[in-house]
């Protein structure tokens, strides 16, 4: 075997089926072996004690670039995605959003040299354009984001025009990730929670409320089947609308279910005293414990398929600027999704094995990212992160690399933590922190590779 540019030597490579102590080389970024040999190598990382994972693939990421980059952008945004262990994202910004083929031509030349890890770009779906689903998808968009309810600006679908939509996408083999909240009874609420002055955070589980989300995640996973199309659920919030999308997906439909550390970890009452900090939409729905627990146990089982962030930051002072009606939707969360992740399997709740395959594999195989992302194997894309399983920290505000500069997980001690990361065997981040050129490169989606 000829001499290898990397070897990482003696860690326990995580897979979504298991793990075993061997050794991974690479050789122009790709990897090249995985076994029991040690193949010589110009440069040799001794990984004793550590676990070797795929890089992260958050499929759910938006960046306010170009936008709103006061908010976020791509070199700091991605700078935290790296520094986390995500290695591939897959953005869209609602500022200015990808609508068109123009559109997509022109972000791409816009975000050249603006990344520091492999992204693909979405596009949004927009009521009565459903005849640009082809040929945005043969320029490569990864999916299709739809809404169900009119959110940052863009106007929802209806159920027809969400049939129109899904229709036009099975025919190319295309993607939608669909935001699923029903308008009438979103609109419903907050004619009434206006009326009677509600300024409080308490509001905003009345206004964006469990309804609205079962009936519209309800209706479209039954289009999704009877369309014969292929989407995901958007950062499903509790168990009821897991149910029925297990069911449309027991019947045939091609599903998946994503969700978000915040419908885990975060509580529906924190709004509340928090506010603003705990607006996004769907919001929290656990009460308990127990409702956490369950969260758990559908992502271990399979029944949610993968994790994202939804990592859509404001700063403080943004989040502070007016009353909870007006400020943004939104969390940061690159920072601190793999933390969380790491840390509930070392409480039990996920194995490594479920850390790999929920916060890579699954997401890179359901946008059609595999198998260059998201796998440990010969052939694969050398994104790889080395993760020290003992280390125990506190994610902090002041920790945060997002132009958000906070966290909602402030003060939670984890254990699990990232300490190199490496985009195509070219390190990327060590011990918490960026390290050497912007190398992120466009991945397009699915369809344009069948084109």
């Amino acid at each position: 075997m000829p001499d290898m540019d990397l070897v990482i030597a003696g860690g326990t490579v995580v897979t979504g089926h298991g793990r075993s102590r061997v050794n991974v080389a690479v050789s122009d970024g790709r990897i090249a072996y995985v076994g029991p040999d040690r193949p010589s190598g110009r440069e040799i990382v001794d990984a004793a004690g550590l676990l070797v994972f795929p890089g992260g693939v958050d499929t759910h990421v938006h960046l306010m670039d170009p936008g709103s980059t006061d908010r976020e952008d791509f070199p700091t945004g991605t700078a935290a995605a790296a520094a986390s262990g995500v290695t591939t994202i897959i953005e869209h910004s609602h500022g200015q959003p990808v609508v068109g083929v123009d559109d997509l031509m022109a972000k791409r030349e816009y975000l050249h040299d603006r990344s520091n890890v492999d992204y693909g770009l979405a596009a949004h779906a927009w009521p009565g354009r459903a005849a640009a689903v082809p040929e945005l998808a043969a320029a490569g968009v990864a999916f299709f984001k739809v809404f169900t309810c009119t959110t940052h600006g863009v106007p929802g679908h209806d159920a027809a025009a969400l049939k129109e939509h899904l229709t036009q996408t099975a025919l190319v083999d295309a993607v939608s990730l669909m935001h699923c909240e029903d308008e009438s009874l979103t609109g419903a609420a907050e004619k009434l929670l206006r009326e009677a002055g509600r300024l409080d955070g308490g509001l905003l589980p009345e206004w964006r409320n469990r309804d609205a989300e079962v009936v519209a995640a309800a209706v479209a996973a039954l289009l999704v089947r009877r369309t014969g199309a292929t989407a995901t659920i958007a950062h499903v919030s509790h168990p009821e609308v897991a149910e029925y999308v297990a069911q449309e997906r027991s019947r045939g439909a091609r599903l998946a279910a994503e969700s978000c550390p915040q419908y885990f970890l975060l509580r529906e009452q924190e709004v509340i005293e928090q506010g603003a900090l705990r607006k996004f939409t769907p919001p929290a729905r656990a009460r308990t414990d127990d409702d956490e627990t369950q969260m758990w146990q559908l992502l271990r089982r399979g029944t949610l398929t993968h994790m994202s962030t939804d990592h859509a930051p404001s700063t403080l002072e943004q989040k502070r600027a007016g009353d909870v009606w007006n400020v943004h939707f939104g969390l940061p969360g690159l920072d601190s999704t793999m933390a969380l992740l790491l840390d509930a399997a070392s409480r039990g709740h996920l194995s490594y094995e479920d850390v790999a395959r929920v916060y890579a594999e699954s997401p890179a195989r359901t946008y059609g990212l595999s198998p260059r992302k998201g796998r440990v194997a010969p052939g694969a894309d050398a994104d790889l992160v080395l993760v020290d399983p003992e280390r125990e920290r506190t994610l902090r505000n002041q920790d945060v690399l997002s132009k958000a500069g906070w966290t909602p997980f402030d003060g939670r001690r984890v254990r699990g933590q990232v300490v190199r990361t490496y985009l195509r065997g070219v390190l990327i981040a060590e011990e918490g922190k960026p390290v050497g050129a912007r190398g992120g490169r466009f991945l397009p989606g699915r369809s344009a590779a069948r084109t």
